[in-house]
């Protein structure tokens, strides 16, 4: 789950990590009485929230010097999509601002943690590059990009902060303080289930104060039970409405930029069926899994959720049927065809438990139901009736 960036800063100063003041806004008039009540001449700036990178870049974040400048700005992001390198042409509506004191900023890092599966480790990332795009640093010099691994058992130790200290070229007045917040940064990672922190930039202003200017972080679903405060961080105006009804039931949902529609039993189906889609030619729209316990119920509304993707123009079912049984499938198929107008090819391939069952309850449906007896034989066949 992701949260804005001054929701990620709320827990940042849970944690002791320093940060800028800052007031929330939802409207114009509401930015210039948080400019008034952060208090001073300015500047101040103003930033949207929303869960995609590249605000700048886009216009999401402007420096104020003055009252009627917050007002211009916030109105103007406010006003339109905004879009950035991760949102896409299409942007994403901005409905929450940022408004934030301004500071003197000497210079500018990258700090970032996040999970190494691979060594069941945290990985801490630093960077000189702060400000910038960290992808295009990697790529281009990657040896400007400070990797420790850290044992979540023990947290960070003062030699990995005094490497990066060494790295960044802090003078010795800086160095405890340094160590003291990437201590706590690390903490915040443990202690919140979090599987991405990044503070892009974590500055030195010029009074030699290190401040996270930046935060984005993103926890593990699995564990936001035992975080009911950062759950109430979930914002559904930043989901695609699809993913929420699959949410709502249960249901294993991806969206991808294809054109066939799957619906599938099972994680494992699922990549095979994506990949034997691939290997026929066509392009996946989407990872839908309804699981081995689903109900009729559950089936007709995975059907809906793929028939109001746009993009799907032939749609796939390929179920095996186990603990899943393929009559309760063709149920739930029927009762979703018969809610709705389907206007694309559907192709069918079931087999296991109850099999001649759910083919006969397809067959006395009246639907205009393309039948496969194997994977590769509906795969083809999807591929052909999606126009690929």
């Amino acid at each position: 789950m992701k949260i804005h960036e001054y929701q990620a800063k709320e827990l940042f100063r849970s944690f002791n990590i320093p940060t800028l003041k800052g007031i929330v806004a939802k409207s114009a008039d509401e930015a210039v009485e948080a400019a008034k009540q952060l208090g001073g001449q300015g500047p101040w700036v103003v930033k949207a929230q929303i869960h995609a990178g590249g605000r700048g870049k886009g216009g999401g974040v402007k420096l104020a010097k003055s009252f009627d400048e917050v007002k211009e700005y916030a109105s103007a992001i406010l006003a339109k999509p905004l879009v950035t390198p991760q949102t896409g042409p299409e942007g994403k509506n901005v409905n929450t601002l940022l408004v934030e004191e301004g500071c003197n900023i000497e210079k500018e890092y990258y700090f970032a943690a996040l999970l190494d599966r691979a060594t069941s480790s945290i990985v801490v990332m630093g960077s000189t590059e702060g400000g910038m795009d960290i992808e295009e640093v990697a790529e281009k010099t990657p040896e400007k990009i400070v990797k420790v691994h850290v044992d979540p058992a023990v947290g960070f130790l003062p030699y990995q902060a005094r490497l990066f200290a060494f790295e960044f070229g802090l003078g010795k007045d800086l160095q405890k303080s340094f160590h003291k917040m990437m201590s706590a940064i690390v903490d915040a990672f443990i202690k919140t289930d979090a599987s991405l922190l990044e503070i892009n930039p974590l500055v030195q202003t010029k009074d030699n104060q290190m401040i996270a200017l930046d935060a984005k972080m993103t926890f593990d679903e699995n564990a936001l039970y035992r975080h009911p405060n950062i759950k109430e961080y979930f914002d559904p105006n930043e989901e695609d409405p699809q993913d929420l009804e699959a949410a709502k039931w249960n249901l294993n949902y991806i969206r991808l930029d294809g054109n066939i529609g799957c619906m599938v039993n099972g994680a494992g189906l699922a990549m095979a069926t994506m990949d034997i889609i691939k290997f026929s030619g066509g392009s996946p729209a989407n990872f839908l899994d309804v699981g081995g316990g689903a109900n009729t119920e559950m089936v007709r509304e995975a059907f809906k959720i793929l028939v109001g993707d746009k993009n799907v123009q032939c749609i796939l079912v390929n179920i095996f049927g186990g603990i899943m049984k393929c009559d309760v499938l063709a149920q739930g198929i029927v009762d979703a065809a018969s809610q709705i107008s389907l206007s694309v090819p559907l192709v069918v391939r079931l087999e296991g438990t109850n099999v001649e069952k759910g083919r006969e309850i397809l067959d006395k449906s009246g639907l205009n139901i393309i039948t496969a007896s194997n994977m590769g034989e509906a795969a083809t066949l999807a591929v052909k009736h999606a126009g690929n």
